[in-house]
This record gives structure tokens, C-alpha cells and sequence, in this order.
């Protein structure tokens, strides 16, 4: 597997974007700028978010850290991007894009739309 391989992949999901930042990184993102996956392109590494399970069982393995800056929240890092089998890696970057998409800011603007506070609000103020 390599960097245009995983790039590619990451470029198919709804709403996906790019940007390089911090240097040689390259950022996928979705919509309200979150980032769901980061890869290296000078020295090619990988960083995606996790569920707590996921991110124990990753780390206990060769070549597979915590990211740097959010490994608290349960990013990992991958050394080399043949750490994982390409399969697992598919699985392991969808499940990062929809753990990430889940709580983007586009959703929270639909819910707060329909919330009930916001119709009590706006009755109160009419009132």
C-alpha cells in the first residue's frame, strides 16, 4: 500500500476534502473542517481516530502509537503504512471518518434547528 492508495481511499467518503498543513501533512477532512485522517508525505505515516477498544488493541502492536498531540483522544499513529493489512486499514479510516462525521458541527446545526428550547424560545418571545 502506499500514500496515493490511502489517499484515494480517503477522498471517496461524502464531503471529503484535503489540505496540506503543518508542514507535509496531509489532512482529509469533512465538512466544518474536521479532520478524520492525517497522512505524512515526506516520511509516509497515518494518523486516524478510534473506539477505546480499537485504540488498546492498536497500540499494543508493532509500529502503532498514540498520536502525537491527540492520542489522548484516541488517535493512533501508524510508523509505516503497512502496519495494518490494507483491509484493516479500510475498515479502521471508515470507521474514524464516521466516528468524526458524527459529531460534525453540520449535524449539530440540524438538530438545534428542530429543538424543542428553540420553539419554546421563539413562542416566549412572541408571548
Amino acid at each position: 500500500m502506499n500514500v496515493d492508495l490511502v489517499r484515494e481511499f480517503c477522498l471517496k467518503f461524502p464531503q471529503a476534502t484535503e489540505k496540506l498543513q503543518w508542514g507535509d501533512d496531509l489532512c482529509f477532512k469533512i465538512r466544518g473542517g474536521k479532520i478524520f485522517a492525517m497522512l505524512g508525505l515526506d516520511n509516509p505515516r497515518l494518523c486516524f481516530k478510534c473506539t477505546p477498544e480499537i485504540f488498546a488493541e492498536l497500540i499494543e502492536r508493532e509500529d502503532i502509537h498514540p498520536a502525537p498531540y491527540v492520542g489522548r483522544y484516541k488517535w493512533v499513529m501508524l510508523d509505516r503504512l503497512d502496519a495494518v493489512r490494507w483491509e484493516e486499514l479500510r475498515e479502521l479510516i471508515r470507521q474514524s471518518y464516521e466516528m468524526v462525521a458524527a459529531k460534525a458541527p453540520g449535524r449539530k446545526a440540524v438538530r438545534k434547528k428542530g429543538s424543542p428550547n428553540r420553539a419554546r424560545a421563539k413562542r416566549t418571545r412572541s408571548a
